[in-house]
C-alpha cells in the first residue's frame, strides 16, 4: 500500500509513474538500473497488464532484465533493437544543466551506452538528487581488473591538476571482495566533494589507461521528472525555463505494492 511507503519511495514512485506515460506502443525503450528505475519497470509492467501496452525493453543490467521479464515486459538486446526511441533511468545527482552523476548501482557502462543510443533520455529522481554543483555523491569510474592499482594511481595523479575539492579514491567492495560489474570490471569511487568542470573531468578520466567509462553523463539527458513525497512531480527539459508541475494520484489498491 502506498500509505506504507516512505516519502522518498513515494517520490520515486510518482516520478516513475509519470515517466512511464512517455512510453507508447511499438517503442524500443532503454530500462535503467537502480531503485528509482525499478519503480519505472513496475509501472510499465502495470501498463502492460492493465492496458495491453506492447513495447520492447533494453535493460541496462541483469537485475533489471530479470525484473522486466517477471512483469511481462518483452526484453531484447541493444543489438536486436539497433536504436532506441527512449531511455528512462535514474540518477545519483542532477545539476541545473541536466548533467548527471550515475553509477551508484554499478551499471554505468551499460547505462551510458543505452542512453546515448536513444533519441531521448528521460531521468527520474526524487527531489534530493537535485544539486547546484555535481560532486557530493562519489563519482564512479569503471576500470578493468588488470592493473587496477596502477590505474588508480594514475587517476589520483591526474586529479591534482583539476578543479575538485577532494581527491580521495576507493575501490568499491562487495563484502571482502571487489565489486564486479556485469562486464567483469571493477569500480573506483572518486570522493571529489565538488566538481568545478565536469566536462573537463569526464574527458580526462577516459584518457587514463585502464579506465573503461566514467559516471559523468554530460549533454545526454533531455528531460527530468522529479518526484516529491506528497505526490507532486516537476518536469524540466534541456531547453530550460521553469518547467511544469503536476500531481499524481497514489492508488492505495495498486498492485505494484503487493510484494513490497
Amino acid at each position: 500500500m502506498t500509505g506504507e511507503l516512505s516519502p522518498i519511495d513515494k517520490a520515486k514512485f510518482v516520478a516513475a509513474k509519470r515517466a512511464a506515460e512517455f512510453v507508447e506502443d511499438g517503442m524500443r525503450v532503454g530500462l535503467g538500473t537502480g531503485s528509482t528505475a525499478a519503480w519505472l519497470v513496475r509501472c510499465l509492467g502495470e501498463r502492460v497488464r492493465k492496458e495491453g501496452l506492447r513495447f520492447r525493453g533494453v535493460p541496462t543490467s541483469t537485475r533489471t532484465a530479470q525484473l522486466a521479464r517477471e512483469l511481462g515486459i518483452e526484453v531484447i538486446s541493444l543489438e536486436e533493437a539497433g536504436w532506441l526511441d527512449l531511455t528512462i533511468d535514474g540518477a545519483d545527482e542532477i545539476d541545473g544543466e541536466l548533467n548527471l552523476i550515475k553509477g551508484g548501482g554499478g551499471a554505468l557502462l551499460q547505462e551510458k551506452i543505452v542512453a546515448t543510443a536513444s533519441d531521448q533520455m528521460v531521468v527520474i529522481a526524487d527531489a534530493a538528487k537535485q544539486v547546484e554543483t555535481l560532486g557530493a555523491f562519489p563519482l564512479p569510474v569503471e576500470v578493468i581488473a588488470f592493473g587496477q592499482s596502477a590505474t588508480q594511481a594514475l587517476l589520483e595523479e591526474a586529479l591534482v591538476s583539476l578543479d575538485v575539492l577532494g581527491r580521495r579514491t576507493s575501490l568499491r567492495m562487495n563484502g571482502a571482495k571487489p565489486f564486479v560489474t556485469d562486464e567483469g570490471n571493477h569500480i573506483l569511487d572518486l570522493h571529489l566533494n565538488r566538481i568545478g568542470n565536469a566536462r573537463e573531468l569526464a574527458l580526462m578520466l577516459n584518457q587514463i589507461p585502464g579506465v573503461v567509462e566514467n559516471g559523468l553523463f554530460i549533454d545526454i539527458c533531455d528531460r527530468v521528472v522529479i518526484g516529491h513525497g506528497d505526490g507532486r512531480v516537476e518536469l524540466r527539459d534541456i531547453t530550460g525555463g521553469s518547467g511544469s508541475e503536476e500531481r499524481i494520484d497514489l492508488d492505495e489498491s495498486d498492485n505494484l505494492f503487493t510484494d513490497l
